[in-house]
């Protein structure tokens, strides 16, 4: 693997990373939503990536790109309160199937995966520079 293939995988696993963050936001920004209906109620979103072969025709290079976002299939939560404008007519309201202690985790877990890719981008460039200044 040549030092250009590195920026394409490190920049695609970054964009996927980018794209994981941005949904485990839209889960935590939705934990707490009540809906009158299961129907109405907010699910947690989780994205689909897949290993792709890059563009430059390195058999052994390999990117990431985020073949989707689908909805989770865990159970959602119903809570008694009868007093709440949401409440459906046996008294309960419906809450998101987002567990905030897993997308909290997932939100650590993204954030330093892109971190890291930034570092091997840094680290590519400076070798890339190295190399350059080798014949000076």
């Amino acid at each position: 693997m040549s030092l250009f293939n590195i920026f394409g995988v490190a920049g695609s696993a970054m964009s996927a990373q980018s794209v994981r963050l941005n949904v485990v936001a839209s889960n935590l920004a939705n934990a707490d939503s009540a809906a009158s209906s299961t129907d109405q109620t907010y699910r947690a979103r989780i994205p689909v990536f897949s290993a792709v072969m890059t563009r430059f025709g390195d058999p052994t290079a390999v990117g990431v790109r985020v073949a989707g976002v689908v909805q989770s299939d865990a159970p959602l939560r119903s809570r008694y309160a009868p007093g709440n404008p949401l409440a459906d007519k046996n008294g309960y309201i419906h809450l998101p199937n987002v567990n905030v202690i897993e997308q909290m985790a997932d939100m650590i877990s993204a954030s330093r995966t892109y971190q890291d890719n930034v570092q091997v981008l840094n680290t590519s460039k400076q070798l890339l520079l190295n190399t350059l200044r080798l014949g000076q």
